[in-house]
């Protein structure tokens, strides 16, 4: 079995902050030996709270790896937590900004480098009032495609019922299940082959796959469907 990957002196300041948080809801993890114990990975997930990237930290933490987070910008701002998502190997997002390449590039080097990459295709928290997933930005079609590494789908579902950022009401108690769901690797084979650099219409298909497989996932957890979805898409980094 694989040792616990090493972090350094900003990771640990981030377990405990999100170790303390995790325990304010009832842990449920499913096939998380999915996740590697070892070499480059990419974790997709769904977005419904504010409270996710705690509890996201500390499900891949709790798997013996050291999560690298994309997030918005903003979050790297972020007095104290900011100093911690950059000292822990965050990675910043400029969306609509001369900087937006930079992130892409830092996480391609963050997989070279035989890490764990965590994105949200979202971008932000839903705002779905069922808490379903958005269309979302390809930039992760462009990360699963120039990397061969593992693209791994995971649903998480129980946060929003515990921190809702729309309404801005907190409900810890009483305690709510928190489940994370791990999918198989996604097969992205067929389209590496093609080679050179995948048309829009590519990133676009290849993103809508890997929200389905989170979709499914996130549908198992909650045993239901989701609506038809009539939104238009959201392109970009």
């Amino acid at each position: 079995m694989a040792d616990r990957e090493k972090g350094g002196f900003w990771v640990g300041a981030a377990a405990a902050l999100f170790y303390p948080l995790s325990w304010i809801g009832k842990r449920v993890y499913v096939d998380a030996d999915r996740v590697p114990r070892e070499g480059a990975a990419l974790l997709v997930l769904n977005h419904v709270s504010h409270l996710d990237p705690a509890v996201d930290a500390v499900f891949v933490h709790r798997n013996k790896r050291v999560p690298r987070f994309l997030a918005k910008d903003t979050v790297a701002k972020a007095p104290i937590f900011g100093r911690i998502f950059l000292g822990s190997g965050g990675i910043p997002v400029y969306r609509g900004s001369s900087s937006a390449g930079d992130s892409l590039r830092a996480a391609h080097r963050t997989l070279q480098e035989g890490k764990i990459v965590v994105i949200y295709p979202e971008g932000t928290i839903t705002r779905d009032p069922e808490g379903w997933p958005k269309r979302s930005y390809t930039g992760v079609a462009r990360l699963a495609l120039e990397n061969d590494v593992p693209v791994i789908p995971v649903a998480r579902w129980g946060t929003q019922a515990i921190w809702n950022g729309y309404d801005k009401k907190f409900r810890p108690f009483p305690r709510k299940k928190v489940v994370h769901a791990v999918g198989r690797p996604v097969d992205l084979s067929g389209y590496r082959e093609e080679g050179g650099t995948a048309s829009p219409a590519v990133l676009r298909e290849v993103t809508e796959l890997l929200m389905r497989e989170v979709v499914d996932l996130l549908s198992d957890v909650r045993g239901e469907r989701p609506p038809a979805r009539d939104d238009a898409p959201t392109d970009g980094e």
